[in-house]
C-alpha cells in the first residue's frame, strides 16, 4: 500500500486573544510523488470559535473534523469534553479505528493533539506542532515562542517556513486561521 504524506500542522496560543493554526499545502504520495501543493488541511468550526488541523489521511481528517464537530453540539462548545468524547469513539468504533490522523484542536482556552488510540493530549507550552515536519516546526515554534514576542501568526508561519525549507513532504504554501 502506498502511503500518503499529508502535512505540517502547527498551532500557537499566546493568550486567549492570539490563537493561530497554520498548515502547509503538501500532499506527497510515497517517498516522491508531490500529488498537491494546495491542500488546505485548517479550519474554523462550531460558530468560528475553534481552530482545527490534522495531518494524515485528508479523507480520514474530513469525517474527523464532522464528528469532532459533532462532539462538540453534544458538549456545548467544551473544547476538552468534545476531544475525549471524539478519542473514546474513534478508539472504540470499529469502523473509525482504522482511520489514520491526527488533530490538533485549539480555542481561547486550550489546545489539544487528539489520536486515534485514545489519546488527549495538553502540551506544555501553549504550542504544538504534528505531521511529517512537525519535529522540525515544534523546535522552530519553541524557540520563537521562548525568545521573541512574536504573534502566534507570525511563529506559526515562520515554524511552518523553517519546516519546509527542511523537511520533503513539507511545502511553504501555507494556510493559516486564527481566532
Amino acid at each position: 500500500m502506498v502511503q500518503f504524506h499529508a502535512t505540517t500542522i502547527v498551532a500557537v496560543r499566546r493568550g486567549p486573544d492570539d490563537v493561530c493554526i497554520g498548515g502547509d499545502g503538501q500532499v506527497t504520495m510515497g517517498e516522491t510523488a508531490i500529488m498537491k501543493n494546495g491542500a488546505k488541511k485548517v479550519k474554523k468550526i462550531y460558530r468560528n470559535s475553534v481552530l482545527t488541523g490534522f495531518a494524515g489521511s485528508v479523507a480520514d481528517a474530513f469525517s474527523l473534523t464532522e464528528k469532532f464537530e459533532s462532539k462538540l453540539d453534544e458538549h456545548g462548545g467544551n473544547l476538552k469534553r468534545a476531544a475525549v468524547a471524539l478519542a473514546q469513539l474513534w478508539r472504540s468504533d470499529k469502523a473509525m479505528r482504522s482511520l489514520e490522523a491526527l488533530m490538533i484542536v485549539a480555542d481561547r482556552e486550550s489546545l489539544l493533539v487528539v489520536s486515534g488510540n485514545g489519546e488527549v493530549i495538553e502540551p506544555d507550552q501553549d504550542f504544538i506542532a504534528i505531521g511529517s515536519g512537525g519535529n522540525y516546526a515544534y523546535s522552530a515554534a519553541k524557540a520563537l515562542y521562548n525568545n521573541t514576542d512574536m504573534t502566534a501568526e507570525e511563529i506559526v508561519k515562520e515554524a511552518l517556513g523553517i519546516a519546509s525549507s527542511i523537511c520533503v513532504y513539507t511545502n511553504d504554501n501555507i494556510s493559516v486561521e486564527k481566532l
